[in-house]
């Protein structure tokens, strides 16, 4: 054999083995993202994180001065994530302010007190103590973990809202996206005994301390979201992570729906989502039922015509006129809420 063609022999033996060795790691990867959550929600992390941080900066603009943060407060001894931050008026230092609870979203999977700061600092101007809490994330805490959590932070507030000065006679949870229904779900918790009992789980607080909710943009119906997943990889990623299957038994997915479970007791609430978010409809039905019920509702959506179009999250966007305005509702709404009722 001439140099040339031993050349080309070597060159084709060299291609051929990197020819095998992509298609292997092609498979490989194939296979991982068939049989695990974990390379999907690694790259959820990623982007949900990049995008959280560049929403947060946007809004420092929009942040009045004089606000004070009580930061890294563990509202669990025996978990050192189990963090939350507190943001108050520096003006009402020693008053026991109304506490707004608040849960970022993230699908389950994402997501950080942190990337709540500027927007909680906005809402803590109007007088009250905005709480932006941490919270297990799944897959590697998958559901109840962050219900069970988020109702210790709760009974932490309480038990220590002499020390933290919060009013713990009012309590407005409210969360964005995941958080939403997070936060609507241990509302069933403090609303409705048979709920609880059914959960398992002890209230973090009672229900004369919770004065209401705020909603934004929440999945509120089980069944629907995991009907969704075979169109959507993005759905497919949460409900595996935060279910632990594809298909979770139909007594988990009514458990974590909201809709079914509401009582005359549900506190009052304020509901938003954007006109084009796919989650909509679900925070429609939210409405229908709570009215339903005779529960003070308040909403603020737009018809499906409505420019600029508005997609999930838009609440965060005070470039929008209509971010603004929800902004200014959820304003009104908690003021509503506040007003009548005052004290330790």
């Amino acid at each position: 054999m001439t140099a040339v063609g031993s050349t080309r022999h070597r060159l084709s033996r060299v291609l051929v083995g990197l020819l095998i060795l992509l298609a292997i790691v092609a498979i490989a990867a194939f296979a991982a993202f068939k049989c695990s959550p974990w390379p999907s929600v690694l790259i959820i992390r990623r982007e949900f994180s990049r995008d959280g941080i560049d929403g947060n900066a946007a809004l420092s603009h929009r942040v009045p001065p004089g606000i004070r943060t009580q930061a890294a407060i563990q509202y669990n001894a025996n978990d050192p994530n189990a963090l939350l931050d507190i943001y108050r008026p520096v003006a009402l230092d020693g008053h026991a302010l109304p506490v707004v609870f608040w849960i970022h979203g993230g699908g389950y999977i994402a997501g950080s007190r942190m990337e709540m700061a500027n927007y909680a600092r906005i809402l803590a101007a109007g007088g009250y103590a905005v709480v932006a809490v941490d919270y297990p994330l799944a897959p590697e805490h998958p559901y109840p973990v962050p219900v069970v959590a988020l109702n210790h932070a709760l009974t932490f507030l309480s038990d220590n809202a002499a020390q933290l000065h919060l009013d713990r006679n009012r309590f407005i949870l409210a969360g964005d996206s995941a958080g939403a229904q997070l936060a609507a779900q241990i509302a069933l918790l403090v609303s409705s005994p048979v709920y609880a009992r059914a959960m398992g789980i002890h209230p973090g607080i009672a229900r004369s301390q919770l004065l209401g909710t705020v909603l934004f943009c929440g999945p509120y119906d089980g069944r629907v979201i995991v009907s969704e997943a075979s169109s959507s990889k993005l759905a497919r990623t949460f409900i595996w992570s935060y279910f632990g299957s594809l298909n979770p038994p139909v007594s988990m997915l009514d458990a974590f729906s909201i809709v079914p479970h509401v009582t005359p007791e549900f506190p009052a609430s304020f509901i938003s989502v954007g006109n084009i978010d796919v989650l909509a409809p679900q925070s429609y039905a939210l409405a229908d039922a709570l009215r339903h019920q005779g529960v003070h509702v308040e909403t603020l959506f737009y018809p499906a015509s409505h420019t600029p179009a508005l997609d999930h999250e838009y609440q965060f966007d005070l470039a929008l006129p209509e971010s603004n305005e929800a902004l200014k509702q959820t304003q009104a709404f908690l003021l509503g809420l506040t007003a009548h009722k005052s004290g330790q």
